[in-house]
């Protein structure tokens, strides 16, 4: 298996990079200190990284998009985990897969507006009672006289919900059946509701949606009908594997950089603290796991690519970078000590910011219990692809 990159893809990497490098990061500290990136810089940005082809990677080229492979756009993600998510958002856009789903008029109202980033879109899964458990949603949708479908129920935890005009919400259509619609903002009975303030992400608002017998045209269903729960695991597996596996390993790269730095630097009794037994078993470790879940990432994104199924793979990936993050962010606030737990360097933001990545997407405690369940019915099949 050969894992070398070719020159279009190193060209690719680099080309995101100093993007990332001299447009988002010099951004991060003020987006910190406001909470919010004001329309004008969002703009900016947009329109930088527009002519740069760097928007939408994830969508077809005839559509706009960048038209990538997934294993180069999981390269691209990895060196978005180097930046604040809502500068990404900004950059790089948020086009969710599922609207590929899109037919005839849909496609001019939705689908291209969205790739060339003339419309924004959120995902709204996520209910109080219906986290980890998607099946569990409670908001409805059914048809009435007319033909049109009423939508009722309510959504929360929604990321970018106060910047996108249109939603892709799930809703029952049946007692056993689940569909996915495009429903734009300022219909009537439509109400966004408060930002559900957090311990991270600082900057990207999670909001509450509120339908309220939102009347919806029979165009505004997206896919089939009974195809929604399809449509949104297709839709949280690529999130799981790109805008939180891949993102993982970059944002734990970008920590174990500083780590490494700041320890050759930092002296103590005389003695740089990488000549440290315990600090150079911390950095080890590091390197030792971020390494392995860049490679689980790369495999899942290879699999995706040879037609296999990774849902598994993908599961695996979830925990496993995650938990690295974690593992790393926590390392660098211990070596950097006082300073890492001070708001004057960035390490204590990275701190907050990692805790969600065990959550989001499905807890690691669902996921552990996705791949047990898996290795129960596969056996070695689960891990050996090659079986």
């Amino acid at each position: 298996m050969d894992f070398s990159l070719n020159d279009e893809q190193k060209m690719m990497i680099d080309t995101v990079r100093r993007f990332i490098r001299e447009e988002l990061q010099p951004l991060e500290e003020r987006l910190e200190a406001d909470g919010e990136l004001d329309d004008a810089t969002a703009t900016a940005v947009f329109e930088r990284s527009r002519s740069l082809g760097l928007y939408a990677l994830n969508m077809p080229a005839e559509l706009g998009g960048g038209g990538l492979s997934t294993l180069d756009r999981i390269l691209c993600e990895e060196q978005f985990g180097h930046t604040s998510d809502l500068l990404i958002r900004r950059a790089f856009g948020n086009v969710y897969e599922p609207l590929l789903e899109c037919r005839g008029e849909q496609v001019e109202r939705w689908l291209k507006p969205a790739v060339e980033g003339r419309r924004t879109c959120a995902i709204a899964i996520t209910e109080p009672g219906a986290g980890s458990d998607a099946q569990g949603i409670r908001t409805t949708a059914r048809r009435d006289a007319d033909g049109n479908w009423v939508l009722n129920g309510g959504k929360h935890f929604i990321s970018d919900g106060l910047w996108s005009d249109f939603f892709l919400v799930s809703a029952r259509t049946g007692e056993r059946e689940i569909s996915m619609f495009m429903v734009d903002k300022g219909l009537p009975g439509f109400t966004v509701g408060k930002d559900q303030k957090m311990m991270g992400l600082r900057g990207t608002p999670h909001v509450e949606l509120f339908f309220d017998n939102v009347v919806l045209e029979p165009l505004t269903l997206l896919g089939a009908e009974g195809q929604g729960f399809k449509l949104a695991m297709g839709a949280l597996n690529v999130v799981r594997l790109a805008q939180v596996g891949a993102r993982a390993v970059g944002k734990a790269t970008h920590v174990l950089e500083q780590m490494s730095a700041y320890a050759q630097d930092r002296k103590q009794f005389g003695t740089r603290i990488a000549d440290f037994q315990m600090i150079q078993q911390m950095l080890a470790d590091s390197v030792i796991e971020v390494n392995a879940a860049r490679l689980m990432v790369w495999q899942s994104a290879w699999m995706i690519d040879a037609g296999l199924d990774a849902r598994d793979h993908i599961a695996m990936v979830k925990v496993h970078a995650a938990e690295t993050l974690g593992r790393v962010v926590d390392r660098a606030v211990q070596v950097f000590g006082g300073m890492g737990f001070c708001k004057e360097l960035p390490i204590e933001r990275y701190y907050r910011d990692a805790r969600i990545y065990r959550i989001f997407d499905g807890t690691s405690e669902i996921h552990r219990t996705v791949i047990a369940r898996s290795l129960g019915k596969k056996g070695a099949a689960l891990y050996d692809v090659h079986r």
